[in-house]
Order: structure tokens, then C-alpha cells, then sequence
């Protein structure tokens, strides 16, 4: 730059529209021969004078002002645009983003089995990234992805086994539609139906229901494209061990391209919301558990409230009243006045009239909220209390097809961490989940965590899948998945980090106090890598208590020796394998 400025001054001194004098200045500024002090001194300042005339000149004339720029407010500097060969991959809550120039996504199984042995040879990442949902970016990679996206059609269906064989990138949404016409449907569902199925098996995905295992017990048989040994058909008869393991396999034992999933017929669900408190749950925990085919608990910090809500199919005795006490607009109405108190403190008077406001849902109203100061522990009390009389005035049935009525609205973008832990057997619940939530509720209030609403609750069977956080070798036994958050209601950069430090020290209080006594471990798609070396080697650690990681990098090694699959997430979570040179 210095450079530049000292080229172009010394070109305007040399044109014919400067003063002779000005070349002149400039040449005996060069010169080494010996001047009078004060000579020397003045021509020094001088010379400094015209090299700042120079430079702001130059400036001018290669960054001009816009005729309005005085009117303008200053904005943050912005960084060049991307190359158009760079992909910018987010996952959705924002919090985890990759640019990379290598995007693959093959339309066939040979497509896929030629990509991923390119990448062999050549010795370059190719990470399998599903549909970008996982809270912690697990299939992102800067070095590479390959998505199935169009890799999306139903093979199969077999209506008299209830089965279906789908490409690995279908929707869970678009092959719940797909099933349909064949009066057919998957056993359970997670919160949201946006995820690539390849994706929902690999991380080990959840619904709810003590007698319903996790979704990687759907599948009957996978066929799994590697690296090293090309596709590999695996099922319960075909390589049982491998099978097991490669259900829950992160990714990194292959790309799942092909799956047949045991399906059940489709059904209706009565779904019954209603609020309690802890005493009232302790005495009925058990017998709901048993009862119930699909039940959770919605947890409101702050609050002697618990939203419960039991989903059942539909009695051939007794109808339900599925009229609710209160219309929707009463339900919402402690909240909308919560909302419009709160613009009055916050911002002006103005905004508090806003009629746009009667148009918001409630997780809409309270991300608005909760955006206008989300790390004040009172205003999210206050948040908190608005939430718990929603839920009082929302209590009633509702009824529909099981797919409709298992999704639940998590709100905006957020940080989440969900850990699953034992809580003994269906006959003989031990009670540790609801001791968990005591523990739990107890340490927010004691540390004056900001703690936003609600604190999900839910429950599953076994798993057979040896690196699901839910395995077991006892059938009957049952665990518990409970899921603590932060909103990021805003897109201000200062406030989203402020937000993100908070979250991480209530994430580190609860590890520190909840997980070694509940035996908790996170769920898959939402463990978070430490930057602590020390705090790296405990999750190491534990990680090798829980899981089988030997035999996990075993597999590994013999199905992608090059670690095309892998990435720096997978790679802190397992070490061990033997160090690979890729390429850049």
C-alpha cells in the first residue's frame, strides 16, 4: 500500500498541471547532501504535509464518497464476497458454518460408490452431511460433504410385511406422504420430519414412548457405501455386528444409501395436554409411563408448573372432548400483554401498539420476547410465568393422523444440549429421571441461570445399536432424554456470543453436577467438541466407558482406512486411528 501511495504522489508531482516547485521539494527530500538544521527540519515537515495531502487524495479518488454518505449511518466492515465456487453450509440453528468448494451430490449408487472411491484414492474428506439439522454440525466439513438430496425415491413397499425401502435421502416428511396411499406409517417421530432418513438412523434420533425404542431400531437392513469395500449390504442376518454398529454410525463407517424400515399401519393419536407440578407427577410417574403410548414432560423453570402431554390412540368406548375451555386468543392473551409491557420498558410506546402483534404464534411471541433481554434472569421469570398460564389456558385434546400430532413446535434458533441416562425398567421405574429434573431445577435457581421454557422431557425403550446413547443388552430396560436450551432470538452478533457463553457455563453446571451420578451421556447430534485439552480427554474418556470406540475405529479402519468419511469432530471424539496425509 505504502508503495502504491508513494507512486501515484510521485506521478502527480511530475504532471505538468503540479507546481515546478513540488518536484523539486520531492527531489531534494532524496537528496543525502547536508543541510542547515532548520532547513532540514522544515522540509521534512513539509515533505510529511504533502505526503498526507497525497495519500488522502489518493484515498478520495479510489474509495469516492456517495453524494448521500453524510446521511448515512456507519455500518461494520464487510469482508469481500465469497468465489462463486465456495458453498456456504450452515446447519439451522446457525450456530455451526463451513465453506467449502467440494459439494457432491450423486443421483445413483454408482454415482456415490465412484465419489467416495475418488476420494479414497486421491485421499480427500468427504464427509456425509444429511439435511444440516444436527445442533452440533456433525456432518459438516470444510474439506468436503456429499448430500443425497437426490437420492430420494421409495424402492419399495410391502404392504402385507409392512415394510418400505427408500433411498437414504428421502424426508422423513416426504416418505410419511409416500406411505400414505398405503395405509402405512413409522412407528415414531422426532420433534420436526425435515430430516434426511440416512441422517435420523445415523445419529441415533428419538421420539417419545417407554414401550418405543429410538428410530435406528427401524431398520431392518441398510446398504452402506464405503471407501474402501465399495456397497455392502448389511441386516440382522447379513454381518449382525457390523449391522448393529453401522445403524448408529455417525457417518463414519459409510454412507447409508439404501434402508428398509419396519413400518406400522397408520393410526390416529388423541392427544391430551393438561398442566401439573412435581408433587402430582411423582405419584402418578409410574402408572403414566405404562399407560401411555407416547408421553413427555414439558418442564417451566422458575415455575411450580409441569406441561404433560399423553398421546393415545383413540378409545372405541369414550370420545374425548376436544373442545378447549379457552380459544386461542385467550390462551395467548397473558403473553400478547406480557409482550406489549415489556416494548413499553424496552423500546417506545409506539411499538407496544403494534397490531402485527396479535398475529404472532406463541413461540413467535416468545422469541420477540426473550430477544429483548434474553440473559436478565427476571424478565425470563417473567417469560417463563407468561408460558405456564399459556399452557393453563391451552389444557384440552386434540386429534389426528400420528405424524400431525407427534411434532411439536421447538421455536427459533437455538442452543441445545439433551442427554439420555437409564431410569430402570418399565415394571420397575427407579425414579432417577424425576430425581434428575429435581437435581436439575434446583441448580438454575441456585446458580441464577437465565433458564428459558420449557425443559423437554421424554422417554424410549432400548436399543440394540451399541453406539446409541440409549443401548442395552436388557430388553426391558427404559431411559430418559432430557433436553436444556437457549433461544438466539436475534441476529446481532455481540448478543448471539453473550448468549453462547451463558449457555455453555449452564451446559458445564449441569455436566458437572447431573451427568457421572445418572450415568448421562449427550445425545449424538448436539455433543459439542471442549477447546480445553483437559476437559477433550474427559469427554474422551467417557466416551470410551459408554460406548464401544475400539471396535467403532476397528470398523473405521478397515471400511475407510483414509478417513474420507471422517471429519475434526469425529476425529476429537474418537482418536486412535492411524494418522492419514490428506490432501489439501
Amino acid at each position: 500500500m505504502r508503495h502504491l501511495l508513494l507512486s501515484r504522489l510521485l506521478r502527480r508531482a511530475s504532471s505538468p498541471s503540479q507546481p515546478h516547485h513540488n518536484l523539486q521539494l520531492i527531489r531534494a527530500l532524496s537528496s543525502s547532501s547536508p543541510l542547515p538544521a532548520s532547513d532540514t527540519d522544515l522540509r521534512k515537515y513539509a515533505g510529511y504535509a504533502l505526503l498526507v495531502l497525497g495519500c488522502g487524495a489518493a484515498t478520495y479518488y479510489s474509495f469516492p464518497f456517495p453524494p448521500d454518505a453524510l446521511h448515512k449511518k456507519a455500518v461494520p466492515f464487510k469482508y469481500a464476497p465469497l468465489p462463486d465456487d465456495l458453498h456456504t453450509v450452515s446447519n439451522w440453528s446457525g450456530t455451526h458454518e463451513v465453506h467449502t468448494r467440494v459439494l457432491l451430490q450423486p443421483d445413483s449408487i454408482p454415482a456415490l460408490e465412484d465419489a467416495l472411491a475418488t476420494a479414497h484414492r486421491e485421499r480427500r474428506r468427504l464427509r456425509p452431511l444429511g439435511s444440516g439439522l444436527s445442533p452440533n454440525g456433525l456432518g459438516l466439513s470444510r474439506a468436503g460433504m456429499v448430500n443425497l438430496a437426490l437420492m430420494d425415491k421409495v424402492l419399495d413397499v410391502d404392504v402385507k410385511k409392512k415394510t418400505v425401502t427408500v433411498q437414504a435421502g428421502i424426508r422423513v416428511a416426504e416418505l410419511v406422504d409416500a406411505l400414505r396411499e398405503h395405509g402405512l406409517t413409522l412407528q415414531n417421530f422426532a420433534s420436526i420430519r425435515e430430516q434426511q432418513v440416512g441422517g435420523i438412523i445415523q445419529v441415533g434420533a428419538h421420539g417419545t414412548g417407554a414401550k418405543l425404542p429410538p428410530i435406528d431400531e427401524q431398520v431392518i437392513s441398510m446398504k452402506l457405501v464405503t471407501p474402501a469395500k465399495g456397497t455392502i449390504e448389511l441386516s440382522r442376518e447379513k454381518d449382525p455386528d457390523l449391522f448393529y454398529l453401522a445403524r448408529c454410525g455417525l457417518g463414519g463407517l459409510g454412507v447409508v444409501a439404501e434402508v428398509t424400515l419396519q413400518c406400522v399401519e397408520r393410526h390416529q393419536l388423541v392427544e391430551h395436554t393438561f398442566v401439573s407440578n412435581a408433587d402430582e407427577i411423582k405419584i402418578n410417574h409410574q402408572k403414566w409411563l405404562s399407560e401411555n403410548k407416547h408421553i413427555k414432560y414439558l418442564w417451566i423453570p422458575y415455575t411450580d408448573t409441569v406441561v404433560v402431554v399423553q398421546c393415545n390412540p383413540p378409545s372405541r368406548w369414550k370420545a374425548p372432548k376436544l373442545a378447549s375451555k379457552y380459544g386461542k386468543d385467550e390462551a395467548l392473551q397473558h403473553v400478547r400483554d406480557l409482550y406489549r409491557e415489556s416494548l413499553k420498558k424496552y423500546r417506545t410506546e409506539a411499538d407496544s401498539k403494534d397490531p402485527a402483534i396479535d398475529q404472532l404464534s406463541f413461540t413467535e411471541l416468545r422469541d420477540q420476547l426473550l430477544a429483548l433481554d434474553p440473559l436478565d434472569k427476571d424478565h425470563v421469570i417473567r417469560i417463563n410465568k407468561a408460558e405456564a398460564e399459556y399452557w393453563k389456558k391451552s389444557e384440552g385434546y386434540r386429534m389426528g393422523w400420528s405424524d400431525e400430532i407427534l411434532g411439536f413446535d421447538c421455536g427459533g434458533q437455538q442452543w441445545v444440549s439433551e442427554t439420555c441416562f437409564p431410569t430402570g425398567t418399565l415394571a420397575k421405574p427407579n425414579m432417577k429421571d424425576l430425581y434428575y429434573m429435581e437435581e436439575l431445577l434446583q441448580l438454575i435457581e441456585k446458580e441464577d441461570i437465565p433458564a428459558p421454557a420449557p425443559i423437554e422431557q421424554r422417554w424410549t425403550a432400548r436399543s440394540r445399536s451399541p453406539m446409541s446413547p440409549a443401548s442395552s443388552c436388557e430388553e426391558d430396560d427404559i431411559f430418559s432424554w432430557v433436553g436444556i436450551i437457549m433461544y438466539l432470538p436475534t441476529s446481532d452478533p455481540r448478543q448471539r456470543k453473550d448468549i453462547t457463553e451463558e449457555f455453555f457455563n449452564y451446559r458445564s453446571l449441569t455436566q458437572t453436577s447431573l451427568w457421572d451420578d445418572y450415568s448421562a451421556y449427550e445425545h449424538w447430534a448436539k455433543i459439542e467438541v471442549p477447546k480445553d485439552k483437559d476437559e477433550l480427554a474427559q469427554l474422551q474418556a467417557r466416551l470410551r466407558k459408554r460406548f464401544p470406540v475400539d471396535a467403532y475405529n476397528k470398523a473405521r479402519m478397515e471400511l475407510d482406512p483414509n478417513k474420507v468419511l471422517s471429519s475434526a469432530k469425529l476425529e476429537k471424539f474418537f482418536p486412535g486411528m492411524q494418522t492419514v496425509q490428506h490432501a489439501k
